[in-house]
């Protein structure tokens, strides 16, 4: 059996899931009471979660204004997304190699029922929702994969930081579901063919886009066409 939480590990998970579900936002003001009162967690664990969040740049704390959540800025943009393609293209290269065909296969369905659904339409809420887990599930997956705790627990800390900044700049739309689905799949598809550089260069694809769509540029195009080679 693991070992239960501490009430600090269950603060900062229950900040985590505040983050997630957007009840957190990027710049907000809140103050410790209502901090307490978001995460139903005890004062001392909320003062001893506030260090790391502090350490993390998740949080800081202004004089005589309280608590600010990460301010979303062009700095932390462009750094957040600089460490997720140095972690996610070697985790992506190894994680080519040592995944089943099984694993792949149930992934690449994942991934074609959102797409399904999308088409059958109305992209709501709950396909938004279904569609952000599969999307972040894939990359989560791959960073597990290499087994490494002090990279994973990296990659939690920066995704949460990007999750901030799509809270800001660029949340999953209905306009957008669709292609980042495609993207997935022709990322998928060079998984399948287990061609490692063709991994690492999609992977970077496709988190460049990302990184455009967050500062409101376009989407790169696809260098060639994903409905040929996901057939």
């Amino acid at each position: 059996m693991s070992a239960p939480l501490s009430l600090r590990a269950k603060a900062y998970e229950s900040f985590r899931q505040q983050i997630l579900e957007a009840n957190i936002r990027p710049g907000q003001f809140i103050s410790q009471r209502e901090l307490v009162q978001l995460l139903d967690m005890p004062l001392g664990a909320v003062r001893e979660l506030i260090p790391r969040l502090e350490a993390e740049g998740l949080l800081k704390t202004v004089p005589q204004r309280g608590l600010q959540i990460a301010h979303v800025d062009l700095a932390l943009i462009n750094n957040a997304y600089q460490l997720r393609l140095v972690l996610e293209r070697e985790a992506a290269v190894r994680f080519c190699a040592t995944v089943s065909d099984a694993d792949l296969a149930a992934i690449e369905d994942a991934h074609r029922r959102i797409v399904g659904r999308a088409s059958k339409g109305p992209v709501d809420a709950a396909l938004l929702g279904d569609a952000q887990s599969v999307d972040w599930g894939l990359h989560d997956l791959m960073i597990d994969a290499l087994g490494n705790a002090l990279i994973s627990e990296t990659y939690r800390v920066n995704s949460l930081r990007v999750r901030l900044i799509r809270l800001e700049r660029a949340m999953l739309s209905a306009d957008a579901l669709i292609p980042a689905m495609e993207e997935h799949l022709w990322f998928i598809a060079a998984l399948k063919r287990r061609d490692a550089p063709q991994v690492a260069e999609r992977l970077t694809h496709h988190i460049e886009s990302s990184h455009r769509r967050v500062l409101g540029l376009p989407r790169p195009p696809l260098p060639d066409d994903p409905t040929q080679d996901n057939a």
